[in-house]
């Protein structure tokens, strides 16, 4: 067998794990919040929502005012059917939304009782779960704004460098992203770029959409700062927004959660818990 002297090169080191500070301490305790507000905020909000499973746009909506979306539910025979109806475009969606199980009978409601809280139909039990949660999710927003401004995470992990911005770096992470390729070793150590685009847009688009929208469709609100029904266009398109921009939080952490699975579960997890994330040396040097 020849010696490395022979060969002239020495062969690669082992793979060496190490571990790093990935989210402090404030980071980890805000975002698990967030994870317990949105929930409830968004089973409260379905909850809401089936008082009313009309969308209308500007000031006034009424039952008979045409409306752009609704869940409803219709009687066929013996038979009830829910469907959705998006403008001029209806889907039948029973047994899901409009008509589903209560009680062991298909039964007319918008969304389902497992996915309300409470599971029965109560606006008003409902509207307090929605604004107690409401309020925590506020202050804990604030909380993570105020730190991420003062202590720089901000500028040191969410602000995009020019090259992150380039068409050419984006659509490689496009392409990367969708071929199930995630940062490996030292790039793993700060967010990408789709990364940070993404979590700027919920940040300062989508979280001040949804409670700004949230806050116009309260009247006493609107009593003490009337040019929030400007902005949004009135109360009812207040609602419409506040319902876009809910889902659009839905999906956003659908993919979140996707890929988290997908690019390391335990280590992701692991990170979020107690801040130590794992790479290896061997990854690093590429």
């Amino acid at each position: 067998m020849a010696s490395i002297e022979q060969i002239g090169t020495a062969p690669p080191p082992p793979p060496t794990k190490i571990f790093i500070r990935r989210h402090s301490a404030v980071t980890r305790i805000t975002h698990w919040i967030n994870v317990l507000c949105l929930t409830l905020l968004l089973m409260s909000g379905m909850q809401i929502f089936n008082a009313d499973p009309q969308l209308h746009w500007g000031n006034y909506g009424a039952v008979e005012d045409p409306s752009w979306f609704e869940i409803a539910s219709s009687q066929d025979g013996d038979n009830v059917i829910g469907t959705v109806r998006i403008g001029r475009l209806s889907i039948t969606t029973t047994g899901l939304l409009g008509a589903s199980m209560v009680d062991g009978e298909i039964t007319p409601r918008a969304f389902p009782a497992w996915a309300t809280i409470p599971s029965f139909q109560d606006l008003a039990a409902g509207r307090r779960w929605h604004f107690f949660f409401a309020w925590l999710f506020v202050i804990n927003g604030f909380v993570y704004f105020a730190y991420s401004l003062i202590g720089g995470h901000f500028r040191r992990d969410l602000a995009p460098t020019a090259q992150d911005i380039a068409p050419r770096n984006i659509w490689h992470e496009i392409k990367d992203h969708a071929r199930l390729r995630f940062p490996k070793g030292d790039n793993a150590r700060r967010y990408n770029a789709l990364q940070k685009l993404t979590y700027l847009i919920v940040i300062f688009i989508l979280l001040p959409l949804m409670i700004g929208s949230g806050l116009t469709m309260s009247p006493a609100i609107d009593a003490g700062y009337p040019f929030l029904l400007d902005i949004f266009g009135g109360r009812q398109s207040a609602r419409g927004i506040h319902f876009i921009t809910a889902w659009s939080l839905v999906l956003f952490v659908i993919v979140h959660v996707a890929m988290v699975i997908l690019s390391g579960l335990w280590n992701n997890m692991r990170s979020m818990v107690t801040g130590r994330y794992a790479i290896t040396n061997e990854e690093t040097n590429r």
